[in-house]
């Protein structure tokens, strides 16, 4: 298990690539917490484990809110104004039960992060909701959200985007 991962990039002046590059990200890490589901048994928690359970925080602790907010403030509300408010709605339903799932998944992260191997019983249900979550997004909402965005809206999103994490341009 490599706790080292690279990650595709996109810049802010194309967000809906930046977006998806996310979900590239995130995909990795769900793979990670699989193949951390599979080490615990075998290893315990060594220093492989604990390094991944590291990764797994920061991404999800730091990147994943991020990214549900550039959403809630640029995809739902086109969304909504194109009178999709049905997937709107559970998009945003979406990301309150991903929240309340990664908080007992950090829990456990933490306790691997201290020495102790945690029960990883509910880990598929996170990837689950993760990956059903993505598939919606990327079949149905980026591609009618970003078909309502002109070159302007285009740039004042990545604009919000990059200042909310404090990049400059």
């Amino acid at each position: 298990m490599n706790s080292l991962i690279s990650s595709p990039g996109a810049g802010f002046e194309a967000p809906f690539e930046m977006l998806h590059a996310c979900h590239e990200r995130v995909h990795q890490r769900l793979r990670t917490l699989e193949r951390l589901a599979e080490h615990l048994p075998r290893h315990g928690a060594d220093e492989q484990a604990r390094q991944a359970a590291a990764d797994l925080l920061r991404y999800f602790d730091i990147a994943a809110p991020h990214h549900h907010e550039d959403e809630e403030r640029h995809v739902l509300p086109r969304l909504r104004a194109l009178g999709h408010a049905e997937l709107a709605g559970r998009i945003a339903a979406d990301h309150l039960q991903m929240g309340a799932a990664w908080a007992t998944l950090r829990a456990q992260l933490q306790a691997l992060q201290a020495g102790t191997a945690p029960d990883t019983a509910t880990w598929p249900a996170f990837v689950s909701l993760y990956r059903a979550h993505i598939e919606l997004e990327e079949g149905q909402a980026f591609p009618l959200s970003a078909a309502a965005c002109g070159a302007a809206d285009l740039a004042t999103m990545g604009e919000e985007m990059a200042g909310r994490r404090r990049v400059v341009r």
